[in-house]
């Protein structure tokens, strides 16, 4: 079977399948079999697969023809310029989240030596490109699953950050002592019990549940983490959050006035409200 061949059938299954961008998928499917770049694939489309090449990419296929997300297939996933790895322990890091970190770096940027800490570290993902960009800071991470503790510690090693973020298993802020920090960020479960049967299958049936909702109305760990974070923040510190489409309106209005100041509501790339800034006064 040669690349030629391969790419068409491939690109034909997982577009009966369902699968979005079927021809880029096969691609990258067939890339990750071969252990090659795309440039060898242009250039090389005669090139005939051996029999465990062959082997590889039909299982990696079927596993996408299933709607197994394809960052779980290759265990690997780009965020902020940034390689990680992902397993079936972690959400998968979205372009939005990346707000939530250019809004972090922005804010520590001008600290000697700034700490900072995140609820719900998952992959590592945002702290570990916060770090990677603001050299002098430190970070606390906490997660309440062992295994996304991890993963976060596996990229952290990869990413040349380890020696300065301490990752906690905790529930939210359980962990941290009375420590305090001039940033505390968090992309916390926020989609609404009632809407996950409505996500598409490669997040329903293979991300954790517990990563993506709270079994509830999607916003009860959000208000936990804006009533306790106060208790974790410097004077003057700030707290920013990722929320779901439709509830900047209850997220705003959990701020405290007389506790918060400076509360935005930013929009992401689509032009839907995302992400929570404010300042503890």
């Amino acid at each position: 079977m040669t690349i030629a061949t391969l790419l068409r059938d491939a690109a034909s299954a997982l577009a009966q399948a369902g699968v979005p961008e079927p021809v880029r998928e096969s691609s990258t499917l067939l890339r990750f079999a071969l252990k090659k770049d795309r440039v060898f694939l242009i250039s090389h489309p005669e090139y005939e697969l051996t029999d465990r090449e062959l082997s590889a990419f039909n299982e990696a296929l079927e596993r996408r023809v299933r709607r197994e997300p394809l960052q779980y297939i290759t265990g690997r996933q780009e965020f902020y310029g940034l390689e990680f790895t992902v397993t079936p322990g972690v959400l998968i890091p979205r372009p939005e989240t990346e707000m939530l970190v250019a809004k972090g770096i922005e804010l520590l940027g001008e600290s000697d030596a700034p700490r900072f800490a995140e609820i719900g570290v998952g992959s590592g993902c945002i702290s570990i490109s916060i770090l990677a960009n603001v050299r002098a800071a430190r970070a606390a991470a906490s997660d309440i699953s062992p295994a996304a503790i991890e993963v976060a510690r596996r990229n952290a090693i990869d990413n040349f950050v380890s020696d300065r973020i301490t990752l906690i298993e905790s529930d939210l802020f359980a962990g941290f002592g009375r420590e305090r920090f001039e940033l505390i960020v968090s992309n916390p479960p926020y989609v609404p019990a009632a809407e996950m049967d409505g996500l598409q299958p490669e997040v329903l049936a293979f991300e954790p549940r517990t990563a993506l909702t709270d079994g509830a109305d999607g916003l009860t760990i959000i208000e936990r983490i804006v009533d306790q974070a106060p208790a974790f923040l410097s004077a003057g510190g700030s707290l920013v959050l990722e929320f779901g489409f439709g509830q900047a309106d209850r997220v705003d209005a959990m701020f405290d006035r007389s506790i918060w100041s400076a509360v935005e509501i930013v929009p992401d790339f689509r032009s839907i409200p995302r992400m929570a800034a404010a300042v503890v006064r």
